[in-house]
């Protein structure tokens, strides 16, 4: 029977209203900034777009190699202490590129690596808290509704910096400023939490081993290319061989948004009645699924493929939803209380490494064209959901209570 959960309720599992709040400011900081960093590079400190570029996926394949050492963290009991750090090392980005002199791209590479680093380490320390605070399915909508609350916080942060950016460079400056007093200021809050997991089941059993998972990382990593989709893979195929207005992007973009808001904690409960292994599963099908309707609407005349994709879109969107939904609330089953944070850890490596890769096979598989594009994303996602649905857990569940997940 699926899991009714009250706002009231929801929020005390998400952490409590302080560390809600904590999550709003920290998404709405992140929105004035993070879309519009490379523009920082080129329009502000006068780099070339390409040295821009590098150093930003340099800063975050570099943020990264700083998970294992999260994972051990919050495996000795932290938690809103790591969640206040993964703010704070961002504070440290952005004052970083306000010091940085016009064309000295080492600093502006330094700032993005604190940045990197702050945005690799977030997800792993929220979920930990989350599985905390909660646990069975309240646990699973808990994380749905923190990230419809992150959704929100970055989809307002982003529309606010799109209407200052008329001001030029002064104005990314000022939203620079803003976004590292939202970091301080959400860290702040999500100290103030005070959180940390019960000695019993960290530090005594600290060196055990955390569970391999390697199915369910490998699948992750192909999974994790859906939220690339709306962002770069539409608008590629809309943009540079449709030629479609790229307002046709911007609204998908923005729909996906509004969806992901309103849908995440909804879809979540709904699929509460099956194995969250499951819907990990049927997730990938979603989106399998969505990759051969846009492979389909390509093929249509242009008066009718764009109005398709745009449909289509929401499929997607919705096996974005299911994945998101259900993927770390498996990790967070799985795992032993004692390795949870080093299961998460590993977790958030697939998931940036899956970030990391997925624009330049995107884009290389795209110059193939749309059958190469869409047909490998669709079988390479429809193979994963198979080995998903398939694997045999080794490893003892931390949630007795769903014994099939």
């Amino acid at each position: 029977m699926a899991t009714k959960i009250q706002p009231r309720a929801l929020v005390r599992a998400s952490g409590g209203p302080r560390y809600a709040v904590a999550l709003a400011v920290d998404a709405l900081g992140t929105g004035l900034l993070r879309p519009f960093l490379l523009l920082y590079g080129v329009m502000v400190l006068q780099l070339s777009a390409s040295a821009t570029g590098i150093a930003m996926t340099a800063g975050i394949v570099a943020g990264l190699v700083c998970m294992p050492a999260v994972g051990r963290w919050l495996d000795l009991g932290a938690r809103s202490t790591v969640v206040a750090a993964s703010m704070l090392v961002r504070v440290l980005g952005v004052a970083l590129l306000l010091v940085t002199p016009a064309g000295q791209v080492w600093s502006f590479a330094a700032a993005a690596l604190f940045l990197g680093i702050g945005n690799q380490a977030w997800p792993a320390a929220h979920a930990a808290l989350v599985a905390t605070v909660a646990h069975g399915r309240e646990r699973d909508a808990a994380l749905a509704g923190g990230r419809a609350l992150r959704n929100a916080g970055l989809g307002v942060g982003a529309l606010l910096a799109t209407a200052c950016l008329a001001g030029g460079t002064t104005a990314l400056q000022a939203l620079a400023a803003v976004t590292g007093l939202a970091y301080l200021a959400a860290a702040a809050l999500a100290w103030s939490v005070h959180l940390r997991a019960r000695p019993t089941a960290t530090a005594a059993r600290i060196d055990g081993p955390a569970p391999r998972m390697r199915t369910l990382l490998a699948a992750n990593v192909v999974y994790v290319f859906c939220l690339n989709v709306p962002e770069i893979a539409l608008p590629l195929v809309l943009v540079t061989q449709l030629h479609a207005s790229p307002v046709w992007s911007a609204a998908i973009f923005v729909a996906n948004t509004v969806l992901v808001v309103t849908l995440q904690v909804p879809v979540t409960v709904l699929l509460s009645r099956f194995s969250r292994r499951t819907a990990l599963a049927l997730g990938g099908v979603v989106l399998a699924a969505s990759y051969l309707g846009f492979l389909a609407a390509t093929s249509l005349g242009h008066g009718w493929a764009v109005p398709v994709i745009a449909a289509v879109s929401v499929i997607g969107t919705l096996g974005e939803i299911i994945y998101a939904g259900s993927s770390t609330a498996l990790v967070t089953a799985r795992a032993p209380a004692h390795v949870l944070g080093r299961a998460l850890a590993r977790f958030q490596l697939s998931t940036g490494f899956g970030l990391a890769v997925s624009p330049a096979v995107i884009t290389a598989l795209a110059s193939y064209g749309p059958a190469a594009l869409w047909g490998s994303l669709s079988a390479a996602t429809l193979l994963s959901a198979s080995a998903v649905a398939t694997e045999k857990d080794q490893d003892r569940l931390s949630d007795q209570s769903w014994p099939n997940d």
